[in-house]
C-alpha cells in the first residue's frame, strides 16, 4: 500500500468532511477515494470517518490521527523539497544578490555576520541591481536580495524599509566645497552641473525618482553620466565636470562629501525574499534578511523609514556609493 498517498486522501477527506468535494481536490473520482479510505481503515485497524448520507465527520480515532498524518506530508514534502535542491547543487546554500554600490565593508560585514551566525551555511553573494534581483527571484535562481525602491516585488516577501539619505560630491575647488560655505547645500544651488549617478539599468524606479526629486528641488542637471564604479564617478568629480548624488562617504584628495538641505533625496531598501516551502530552507532565508538588514542599519547607517528622524541621518563614513 502507498501510505503516503493514502494519508494524503485522509487528510484532504477530513478538511472537507465530504468525498465529492475531496475527490475534486485530489483530481480523481470519488470510488476511487473511498476504496482508499477503506484500505488505510483496514491498515489501521480504526474507522477513521463516519459516514451516512447525510454528512461525514471524523471518528475520534480519526481525529487524532489527523495531525500526524499533517506531520509525516509535511515531512515528505521536506524530503522531496531538499532532494530536489540537492539535484540542483543547493544544499546548504543561501544565494542572495547585493547592489554593486552597498560598499566593500558593508559586503564583508554581511559575510563576517552571516557566517557567525548560520557557520554550517554557505553564502553565495551576487553583484546584480534590482530588476535583475527581481527576475531572478521569481525565477528561483536567487533566495533573497538587497532592492532599491519603488520596484515591482509583486510576490515577494519584504523586510522592513530602511533609508539612505543622499548628499552630493563635490569637487575641492567648488565654492560649495570651501571651508567657509553653509555646510549643507540646497539642491537647487548646484544650477545646471553635471551630476553623476548610478547606472539607471540596476534600479530604474530609485533612478527615476532620484531624478524626479532633483527636478522637483530645483536642480535641472545639464548632463547625467552614470558611473557603476566608483573610481569612475569620483574621476569626474575630480575633473571638475559633475558632481556626484552619493550616501555619506569620505572626503578624499580634490573632492568634499556634503549633505543636502532638507534631506531631499534618500535610497530606500530592503530584503527581499521568495517564501520557500522547506522550513529549513525558510530559516536560512530568514537568518541572512536579519543579517543583512541589521547590517544595513548598523554599518551602512540606514535608518527604518517609520523613525527616520526630520532632519539629517548621520551614517557611518564609506557606506555607499563611493565605499
Amino acid at each position: 500500500m502507498n501510505l503516503v498517498g493514502h494519508l494524503r486522501c485522509f487528510v484532504v477527506v477530513a478538511e472537507e468532511l465530504h468525498f465529492g468535494r475531496a475527490a475534486e481536490r485530489l483530481g480523481m473520482a470519488q470510488p476511487p477515494l473511498s476504496q482508499r479510505i477503506q484500505r488505510l481503515e483496514k491498515e489501521l485497524g480504526v474507522r477513521l470517518f463516519d459516514r451516512s448520507s447525510r454528512r461525514v465527520r471524523l471518528t475520534a480515532p480519526g481525529g487524532l490521527l489527523l495531525e500526524e498524518a499533517r506531520d509525516i506530508l509535511t515531512r515528505v514534502d521536506r524530503i522531496y523539497s531538499v532532494a530536489e535542491r540537492a539535484r540542483l547543487g543547493e544544499v546548504g546554500t543561501v544565494r542572495a544578490g547585493l547592489p554593486s554600490d552597498l560598499g566593500g565593508r558593508v559586503v564583508a560585514a554581511l559575510i563576517a555576520a552571516f557566517r557567525e551566525r548560520r557557520p554550517d551555511l554557505r553564502l553565495d553573494l551576487r553583484e546584480t541591481g534590482t530588476d535583475q534581483q527581481i527576475r531572478a527571484l521569481a525565477e528561483g535562481a536567487l533566495d533573497a536580495g538587497v532592492v532599491r525602491h519603488p520596484c515591482d516585488a509583486r510576490g515577494l516577501e519584504l523586510g522592513p524599509m530602511l533609508a539612505q539619505p543622499l548628499g552630493v560630491l563635490l569637487p575641492g575647488g567648488d565654492g560649495a566645497a570651501r571651508p567657509d560655505a553653509p555646510p549643507e547645500v540646497h539642491l537647487a544651488d548646484l544650477g545646471t552641473r553635471d551630476v553623476v549617478v548610478p547606472p539607471r539599468e540596476e534600479a530604474p524606479g530609485a533612478h527615476d525618482e532620484m531624478l524626479a526629486g532633483c527636478r522637483r528641488h530645483g536642480f535641472a542637471p545639464a548632463a547625467v553620466h552614470e558611473a557603476r564604479h566608483p573610481g569612475f564617478a569620483l574621476g569626474l568629480v575630480l575633473a571638475g565636470t559633475a558632481v556626484a548624488l552619493v550616501p555619506r562617504t569620505d572626503d578624499t584628495a580634490g573632492a568634499v562629501w556634503r549633505p543636502l538641505a532638507g534631506e531631499p533625496l534618500a535610497w530606500r531598501t530592503s530584503c527581499a525574499w521568495r517564501r520557500a516551502r522547506d522550513p529549513e530552507h525558510a530559516r536560512a532565508i530568514a537568518d541572512f534578511t536579519a543579517v543583512a538588514t541589521a547590517v544595513l542599519r548598523d554599518v551602512a547607517g540606514m535608518a527604518p523609514l517609520d523613525r527616520a528622524p526630520a532632519r539629517r541621518v548621520v551614517p557611518r563614513p564609506s557606506s555607499g556609493f563611493l565605499a
